[in-house]
């Protein structure tokens, strides 16, 4: 059986996701589609607008045959970690293939800009570490290096567009894992990462489709945008928690968490650095609601995905100590299988390389711990009663 791996977050899964899923599998002839999909906090340094096993649900009905969760520590982490963790599972449990969406739509200018990019890395860092020296935001500096190399001749990636980058890093990935999984991609079709909702257009990015909800939108206001599974899901979701993941929603948490810390130890936290622990401190003083904080808070030197993650390690009490102690997954943490993804694991089983976990009490290792620490910080924040949910709800299974 070959089977099409896929990277996703699904915050909440629309019909843009669904055309990917379609697509990763025509485009690669596989049997089934693999999806690694980051647990209750995601890459942009955000509480998940629902929780895993809801996403977990949508994704089995549009199609996915396996939902494995990329653990927290890569699913909250900078880009090119964030692909590392997510293309090591992928080639740990046999995928053939990945597939990811991007403005570029083809894959031979990704792999012009990994040769180029791996012949002149050195040059390539120095150039990144002279623009960081000018005070300008890490992203502006890759993007000043890679331009600097390429001298803007075609053939090569656009890396300032975020799902192209996104893609990058995955080809890197692969690359230095020494995997012979094999790169594919799809034109990226309807709104832009960032786009707020369109009326009249079927697609939507998760980021409008969002917003709009924050903003008045019913559940079901946003039926065009998504398949009719993941309104369900988003029902059943608001019937069991009364409210979606935010900021905002965590934000009373969080701000303590922050006064309490104070300065000297919000610094121990992961991506907190060169004196920002003391603005963060007192702009959550000052501050009454998120978005008011973060305008006190954001800077050209620090984007606004930088300074969330940077918030969630602190909410969570996740360390630079902590992300050091760690290389690549150690486990695969199995979420949700239809019949041909049971199939899959049980025709599989002795070729996947990393132990398949599907109960939390399995998760004896640090990383796991701290999965199902994140779970718990999310489920406080979302108000729920179900704190050890965790431990009680088994892989979801689609037959």
């Amino acid at each position: 059986m070959k089977a099409v791996g896929i990277i996703v977050e699904y915050n909440p899964l629309h019909n843009g996701h669904l055309h990917h899923a379609q697509q990763a599998r025509a485009e690669s002839g596989a049997d089934l589609v693999v999806a690694v999909m980051s647990g209750q906090f995601l890459q942009r340094g955000e509480p998940a607008f629902v929780d895993k096993w809801t996403r977990t649900q949508m994704a089995l009905d549009a199609g996915i045959d396996l939902v494995i969760e990329l653990p927290y520590i890569y699913a909250t982490a900078q880009a090119s970690d964030f692909a590392k963790g997510g293309v090591a599972l992928l080639d740990a449990i046999g995928c053939e293939s990945f597939c990811f969406g991007s403005e570029q739509g083809q894959i031979a200018p990704f792999l012009n800009s990994l040769q180029l990019l791996t012949e002149h890395a050195a040059e390539y860092q120095a150039f990144i570490h002279e623009a960081i020296q000018t005070g300008i935001s890490y992203p502006k500096s890759l993007n000043n290096a890679y331009l600097a190399l390429t001298g803007g001749q075609p053939g090569f990636a656009d890396l300032t567009q975020p799902n192209n980058i996104l893609g990058f890093h995955y080809l890197e990935a692969a690359q230095r894992l020494s995997s012979s999984i094999k790169p594919l991609t799809i034109q990226r079709i309807g709104a832009n990462f960032h786009d707020p909702i369109t009326v009249g257009l079927p697609i939507a990015s998760a980021t409008g489709i969002r917003e709009a909800f924050f903003k008045g939108n019913s559940v079901e206001e946003l039926s065009t945008y998504m398949p009719e599974s993941s309104i369900s899901s988003l029902k059943k979701a608001e019937k069991e928690y009364g409210k979606f993941g935010s900021w905002e929603q965590f934000y009373p948490l969080l701000r303590f968490t922050i006064l309490r810390e104070g300065p000297e130890n919000l610094k121990l936290y992961a991506e907190v650095t060169e004196g920002i622990e003391n603005l963060i401190y007192q702009s959550a003083k000052t501050a009454d609601s998120f978005e008011i904080f973060m305008s006190l808070v954001k800077s050209k030197r620090y984007t606004r995905t930088r300074i969330q993650r940077m918030l969630t390690h602190i909410y969570t009490g996740f360390t630079w100590q902590t992300l050091h102690s760690f290389q690549l997954p150690s486990y695969i943490r199995l979420l949700g299988m239809s019949e041909i993804g049971k199939s899959y694991l049980n025709h599989k089983k002795k070729n996947i390389s990393l132990p398949l976990i599907s109960r939390a009490a399995d998760l004896s290792d640090s990383m796991g711990k701290l999965d199902i620490h994140a779970t718990t910080m999310y489920l406080q924040g979302m108000e729920s009663v179900h704190l050890k949910k965790e431990f009680t709800t088994p892989p979801i299974y689609r037959g």
